[in-house]
């Protein structure tokens, strides 16, 4: 995999974009899907739109609660950039992404992106079911593509994704000075769910505190690159087909249905069909891309829902009907963890 350049400031990058032509910044509002706390700038190439993300542990919420970053490492973000896996994902998807830069003194990465903006999903309303379908298709693709997938590059960990919603991440981030909306819920949302479903609730916080037993049973499993946050806030279009695919915090050696799983959890109220035709639709794709998956589908199918339980249930308690669903197949799940 080919090594990309990273710049070592935001402006000497811009000027390598440019190639000797002006270049300016302007304001940018975060997309209403955009929740992690990294801000957003727009950057004008004579009149070519790009974007720029600014990355970092002091601005973004999401890689303080992932380790990402700790002890001055790369940010994953930019691990999958310079280390050339952004490069190997199949044809159907493109991240966007055209150069970063990267001071490790400050531990500040800046992410320059081609403005796809109108490719993006809308924020909200039912996704059209061929659409839909699309989003699978190409998961299917990028998990195929990585099939055997082993974390050589410092990526998220099971431990890290799982322990994602403890709910003494609000107190702790609090104590830090930080007042992201996210992490101050996790509590009120999990006792929330403990109140309806006190067996799920459990389960699930024996998880955040400690994912080992789920790590464990995971890796039994075959593995492959997941990016993490398969959801329609970072998904988009273009008019040739191909899946824009946005905010690589989260990405990882897993199995493959913990991609769909969280896709499931996070769209919810959005999705075309049942879960259940989901599931199918997946499981049909990454078949035809040539993945045998009868000897281990159903197991790491239920260990993924269950992680992705872990990580959205305390958002759920406000829909019994969502909630029952979850569930009816983590509890079981959960026991034989042990």
């Amino acid at each position: 995999m080919a090594h990309a350049i990273v710049y070592p400031s935001v402006a000497e990058l811009l000027d390598a974009l440019a190639g000797g032509h002006p270049w300016r910044i302007e304001p940018m509002d975060k997309h209403v899907d955009s929740l992690s706390g990294s801000p957003f700038e727009r950057c004008l190439i004579g009149d070519e739109p790009f974007v720029v993300k600014h990355i970092s542990r002091d601005l973004d919420w999401v890689m303080r609660v992932l380790g990402d970053g700790l002890g001055g490492t790369r940010p994953r973000a930019l691990i999958v950039w310079q280390d050339g896996l952004l490069h190997a994902l199949p044809a159907e998807i493109d991240p966007v992404i055209v150069g970063m830069a990267y001071d490790p003194s400050t531990g500040h990465l800046h992410q320059v992106m081609r403005d796809v903006t109108p490719t993006m999903v809308p924020p909200d309303g039912t996704v059209d079911v061929a659409q839909h379908r699309r989003f699978l298709d190409h998961l299917a693709a990028m998990h195929a593509a990585f099939w055997g997938f082993t974390d050589h590059y410092g990526l998220t960990t099971a431990l890290d994704r799982y322990q994602f919603a403890d709910p003494s991440w609000g107190a702790r981030e609090a104590a830090a000075g930080h007042r992201d909306p996210i992490p101050q819920a996790f509590a009120g949302g999990w006792a929330a769910v403990r109140a309806v479903a006190p067996d799920a609730a459990e389960a699930a916080l024996a998880i955040t505190a400690d994912a080992r037993g789920l790590r464990d049973a995971m890796a039994a499993g075959p593995q492959t690159f997941v990016h993490g946050d398969w959801k329609f806030g970072n998904l988009g279009r273009h008019p040739d087909g191909r899946t824009v695919l946005l905010d690589w915090a989260w990405p990882g050696a897993a199995p493959a249905p913990v991609d769909l799983a969280w896709y499931l959890a996070v769209n919810c109220d959005r999705l075309p069909e049942s879960k259940e035709d989901t599931i199918r639709a997946y499981r049909r794709a990454l078949e035809g891309r040539g993945i045998a998956t009868g000897s281990w589908w159903d197991r790491q199918l239920d260990l993924a829902l269950l992680g992705a339980f872990v990580q959205l249930g305390w958002s759920k308690a406000g829909d019994p009907a969502e909630l029952r669903w979850w569930t009816d197949r983590v509890v079981p799940t959960a026991a034989t963890l042990g």
